[in-house]
Parts: C-alpha cells; sequence; structure tokens
C-alpha cells in the first residue's frame, strides 16, 4: 500500500499546472517602486509607496499604489511592513506577427514554428498600433505579450528587425 501511495503522491506532483507558480511571496518591506505587486487577486505595477509609522507598540504599515498590468485600474492596499505579499511572475516575450484573424485575435509565431492564436487585439492605442503597422502598412510586426498569473495581453508592436 506505502508503494501506491508514493505512487500517486508524485503522479500529482508532475500533473500540477505550471499556474501554481504565478507568484512568488515577498514581505512588504522590500517591495520597491516599479515593481510588481498582488492587490486584489490582480497583478499590479507599484506606482507608489510610503511607509507610516503607527503608535508606540503598532508596526509600521506600507501604502501602495499600483496600476493592475491588464487593466490599467488603480488600486491600493494598506499592510504591515512585515507581512508578506505576493508578486506576480511577469513575463515579456517577443514574437512574430502572422496575422490578424477577422474575429480579432493575434495570429503569432512560436520558436518552434507552430502559431499561438488565443491573444486578441488590444482595444487601446497598441491594438491600433498593430492595425496601422500590420494592416495598412503592411510591415513585419512583432508583438510583445506580457504574461502573468494566466492572463495575457499585447503591450507594444514594433517592426520586425529586418533579416538578411
Amino acid at each position: 500500500m506505502a508503494d501506491n501511495d508514493a505512487q500517486h503522491e508524485q503522479h500529482t506532483f508532475e500533473s500540477t499546472d505550471a499556474g501554481a507558480s504565478t507568484t512568488y511571496p515577498m514581505q512588504c518591506s522590500a517591495l520597491r517602486k516599479n515593481g510588481h505587486v498582488v492587490i486584489k487577486g490582480r497583478p499590479c505595477k507599484i506606482v507608489d509607496m510610503s511607509t507610516s509609522k503607527t503608535g508606540k507598540h503598532g508596526h509600521a504599515k506600507v501604502h501602495l499604489v499600483a496600476i493592475d498590468i491588464f487593466t490599467g485600474k488603480k488600486l491600493e492596499d494598506l499592510s504591515p511592513s512585515t507581512h508578506n505579499m505576493d508578486v506576480p511572475n511577469v513575463s515579456r516575450r517577443e514574437y512574430q506577427l502572422l496575422d490578424v484573424t477577422d474575429d480579432g485575435f493575434l495570429s503569432l509565431m512560436l520558436d518552434d514554428g507552430s502559431t499561438k492564436d488565443d491573444v486578441k487585439v488590444p482595444e487601446n492605442e497598441v491594438g491600433e498600433r498593430i492595425n496601422k503597422m500590420f494592416i495598412e502598412e503592411q510591415k513585419d510586426t512583432n508583438v510583445i505579450i506580457l504574461t502573468a498569473m494566466g492572463e495575457e495581453c499585447a503591450i507594444e508592436a514594433k517592426e520586425a528587425p529586418k533579416s538578411g
């Protein structure tokens, strides 16, 4: 029976979704402006922070002001400086844009030659730039995709370097 349990535990570990490591803990006092933090379950970029000393026996509190990296919404949090807060693992990857589908999705080339077709054209100036460069001007376009906590969005488009 013990062998069976060990196998089961190992299997569970292997099949753990990569989503398990979408964040890591960091002590509040170690957070920095322009760094990232999770507030109300959303990945944010810290735009302002201040520390306030409280009463004689109280803990210093850190007041965080941050912008949701996907929605642009401003969020605030107040936390004791000694507490841990979650920091999202944020990655930026650049992909070659192959096509924009009729329903508004980007078709992006992956390193292995396959395509990634699950990122929508954003409804902001980045989306406008993608449409202008790729559709109107027909330039080779690279799109930078920001990924955090299982969400993705295009944050930048630029002309692809000419090969050759």
